[in-house]
């Protein structure tokens, strides 16, 4: 083939060299608009993984890469006159000029043709120059080529909210170093790696707000890297900081970084000789990942390989190739784009965490992309992560000990209500009552998942009136028979096991009187329906669900008595714990969301108003729960629905809440319109968790696709979340948290004396594996 890659970085480079390896009959040509000795930037950094890809693609590149490199594991956090080393994370540093060298070279070694100084203005020109069968546009961040067919790559490009400059120094970091700093202005950090000998990469970032504060926008260039240099000159010992931008003038040197996703990567053009010539895009062209996780040379490097390796793998067949390229690729690239976001959001907040403890704070940075996790930490450096299991089984009143607990099994003070680790079931939707009224069905379902570790047993939403029911099927607690049925439940919890009990207080406004959910979910009762209420007279599903009256501030007033006289019966039941359902589009839901309150009262508008009747219930549920027991709300931190809820207003919401008596927030999200999108993914909901603890400073419950220890370890050890709730995994396996600890070998969670047997055969299971 006759192959043209528009632009010499990375990606073009080693493309071109790997198809040249691969078929020496095929013409190679990289059209560059540099010289070959330009670059901007300093040090690039991948993983030793990345390395590993390397040596299989081209063993004679990658052995001279290896010769030029600096290598380190460790990671150095500085933060509040502290530094915070971990080990065993296994990074490269290179200049990047030096990497582009040594392309440049093993491409003329095998016969690649290198043309430098042409800009290239019109691809097809190009692809009619060199007959090319092939285009691959790998011409960067800004990529005209992308541009020009933007209808069809359909780029959406992100600016961030972080500016950041690319500096460099003789200062020498013998670790991947993270520097915090703040002043009137607020939190600078900086991203610092030797790449060669005597010269480090030095990236500072802040956020826009606080780079223009300190006036950053209006100075010279000189005078915002001699800012940076005296902020950072405890970590310099009198070295300077260097630009290699001349080109660029005053401010421009600081950027915001263009996160890149593109739906398509190949277009097919036809140009004036009539062959039809693919335009593929590569590297940074075609998708970024943000500098902190440092994969955009890894991302460019992987991608030459895998096309490569896909069209080798379809015999040279361009359109099955290309397909295979774009269906792999985007996979690997989507999972690495979402650890960046993560990563990229942890870093624009860093305000978010300031008053996490320098110990939980170096934690939360290692785990923010949510690729590192707690056992991985493990495996990359125990003695680290056992001392930080030290420190925080310690606050949370474990005494110390040569064998820490892990984070999951910390107790848990709330009031007078100790629980014993941070798992909790949570309510979970049964539709097995029979007027209201629980049975041996409950006792058994809630019973079994008390004896199976969980620290907390959280009933299903249950109605505080008939009319207040989802479904016939709901449980209820307004009358003297369901207390005692409900009674005999938490007497088996209290006297069997040692975990505690809640319930979730309800009402299902516009949408109840359905079907059960395994029937026709959210469809009306085929007959005998009851008369519903919202906020706003709105159906839940249109055309079909029942038209709910809008409540009046008398009907309120009823409401708010049922709650209390709902709330005194679960006391009188034997209850410990007590959670108000405000989310996923049930009555108070109704009231907080501008999709569904459309009042123009005193009860809508704005949030402060839509909060009014939910805040008037957590009051009045509030003083009338025993002062000892906790009361938490359950909310939909976002509706994902353009014009609802957001996770910015979450944050108010549950700051107001917590204010109004409720002691903790349980996060959850939409189903309060069926128009929702939500973005699924593990642990999807916990950042809104995150976000109200630690910018709320309110306590927080996390659920939502929380499937193993790990990710509740993670969870709990970064802060992110005080409770991890979980549905599915213990409607699987109501002894989920028990084989988990067997699993991992853990001895110190408490098993009921009837299942000791059982547990010591699963550790001995676990131990001979």
């Amino acid at each position: 083939m006759n192959i043209v890659c528009i632009g010499g970085g990375p990606a073009g480079l080693y493309f071109g060299l790997l198809m040249k390896l691969q078929n020496p009959q095929n013409r190679v040509v990289v059209v560059e608009r540099n010289r070959p000795y330009d670059t901007f930037g300093w040090g690039v950094v991948f993983s030793d993984a990345t390395l590993s890809n390397l040596r299989k693609a081209d063993p004679v590149c990658a052995e001279t890469i290896s010769a030029e490199f600096s290598h380190w594991d460790d990671i150095d956090i500085h933060f509040k006159g502290t530094c915070n080393r971990s080990g065993g994370h296994g990074f490269i540093g290179i200049g990047r000029k030096k990497l582009l060298n040594i392309l440049q070279d093993r491409c003329l070694e095998v016969g690649v043709e290198l043309v430098f100084e042409t800009l290239v203005t019109d691809d097809q020109e190009i692809a009619l120059q060199y007959d090319a069968d092939l285009l691959i546009a790998s011409d960067g961040i800004n990529s005209a080529v992308r541009t020009r067919y933007e209808n069809v790559f359909k780029p959406d490009i992100d600016q961030r909210r972080c500016r950041f400059v690319w500096l460099g120094t003789k200062k020498i970091f013998d670790a991947f170093t993270f520097l915090f700093a703040e002043n009137e202005h607020g939190w600078f950090q900086v991203h610092a790696y030797q790449f060669e000998k005597g010269l480090s990469t030095f990236i500072v970032e802040t956020t826009e707000e606080t780079w223009l504060k300190a006036g950053i926008d209006q100075m010279s260039q000189e005078d915002g890297i001699a800012y940076c240099e005296k902020l950072f000159a405890p970590w310099l010992d009198g070295e300077k900081l260097i630009a290699n931008a001349a080109h660029l003038r005053g401010a421009a040197i600081w950027i915001r970084f263009p996160r890149v996703i593109c739906d398509n990567w190949v277009h097919w053009t036809t140009p004036s000789n009539g062959k039809d010539v693919p335009v593929v895009l590569m590297g940074d062209a075609a998708h970024t990942a943000h500098f902190s996780i440092g994969s955009g040379t890894k991302l460019a490097l992987e991608d030459a390989i895998e096309l490569c390796e896909s069209l080798k793998a379809t015999n040279g067949d361009l359109r099955k190739g290309l397909a295979h390229y774009q269906k792999v690729r985007s996979v690997e690239v989507f999972k690495i784009q979402n650890a960046a976001r993560n990563s990229t959001e942890w870093f624009e907040n860093v305000s978010r965490y300031e008053n996490l403890a320098p110990e939980q704070f170096a934690y939360s940075l290692l785990t923010r992309s949510q690729r590192i996790s707690h056992e991985n930490l493990r495996t990359r450096d125990a003695n680290w992560l056992k001392t930080y299991e030290q420190w925080f089984a310690q606050q949370s009143g474990v005494i110390s000990s040569d064998n820490p607990i892990p984070p999951i099994l910390t107790p848990y003070r709330l009031r007078d209500i100790e629980l014993k680790n941070r798992v909790i079931a949570s309510p979970t939707m049964l539709y097995c009552a029979t007027n209201g009224v629980v049975s041996d069905f409950h006792l058994v379902h809630l019973g079994s998942r008390a004896l199976g570790g969980a620290s907390l047993i959280m009933t299903e939403m249950t109605a505080i009136a008939p009319d207040a029911r989802a479904t016939l099927g709901c449980p209820g607690i307004w009358n003297d028979e369901q207390v005692i049925a409900w009674k005999a439940v938490t007497q088996f919890v209290h006297q069997k096991t040692d975990a505690k009990i809640g319930i979730q207080l309800g009402h299902a406004g516009r949408r109840g009187s359905t079907q059960r959910g395994w029937e026709k979910e959210n469809y009306p009762l085929e007959k005998d329906n009851w008369p519903l209420v919202s906020a706003s007279a709105l159906p839940y599903l249109p055309d079909v669900s029942q038209m709910p009256s809008e409540l009046n501030e008398k009907q309120m007033a009823a409401i708010i008595d049922q709650f209390v006289a709902a709330t005194r019966c679960a006391d009188s039941a034997g209850f410990d714990w007590l959670e108000l359902q405000a989310g996923h589009g049930y009555l108070l839901s109704s009231f907080i969301s501008p999709l569904t309150n459309q009042r123009t009262d005193n009860y809508g508008g704005t949030l402060e108003n839509r909060l009014r009747f939910p805040l008037a219930v957590i009051r009045a549920v509030r003083n009338a729960w025993p002062q000892g027991k906790p009361l938490s709300v359950r909310i939909s931190a976002t509706d994902w629905v353009d014009g609802g809820t957001t996770v910015d207003e979450a944050v108010l919401i549950g700051q107001a809440m917590h204010q109004a008596g409720a002691d903790m927030i349980d996060c959850s999200s939409g189903e309060v319109s069926p128009l929702q999108q939500p973005v699924y993914g593990r642990m999807y909901q916990t950042p809104m968790a995150d976000r109200i603890r630690n910018e709320g400073s309110v306590p927080v419950i996390a659920v939502g696709a929380i499937t193993d220890a790990d990710q509740v370890n993670s969870i709990i050890a970064s802060g992110r979340a005080d409770l991890c709730a979980l549905s599915r995994p213990l409607l699987a396996d109501p002894a989920w948290l028990l084989h988990e600890c067997a699993r991992l070998g853990w001895n110190s969670v408490s098993w009921p004396a009837p299942y000791e047997y059982g547990r010591q055969q699963l550790l001995q299971q676990s131990k001979n594996r």
